[in-house]
């Protein structure tokens, strides 16, 4: 069992997520970001006992906070992770930081 925290993402030039960054979190604290394919998250959290959260960053507050859980679901393209299907703004986790100009 593993408990990940995604704080990141990475687009291509149609603007579809192909990375997240993922940390792990063991009993030493959270790792530093991996950047972890699609396919790949998707086989992460499809493994029985694995979860993760969205990790957002609290400007007025100056630190990260967890957000919501994060789900992988089947849409009309193939799968893809999830967070809070209710709501336009997080839904795809498009809302996280856009790791495309820090890292690549």
């Amino acid at each position: 069992m593993a408990e990940y925290r995604i704080s990141g993402v990475w687009k291509d030039d149609n603007d579809v997520i192909t990375h997240y960054a993922f940390h792990t979190v063991n009993e030493k604290g959270i790792s530093r970001a991996s950047k972890t394919s699609k396919a790949k998250a998707i086989e992460l959290l499809e493994t029985s006992g694995n979860s993760a959260v969205t990790w957002v960053w609290n400007y007025s507050a100056s630190k990260w906070k967890i957000g919501e859980s994060v789900e992988v679901v089947y849409g009309s393209s193939g799968k893809y992770l999830r967070s809070n299907p209710d709501d336009t703004k997080t839904d795809n986790l498009s809302h996280l930081i856009d790791f495309d100009w820090i890292a690549s």
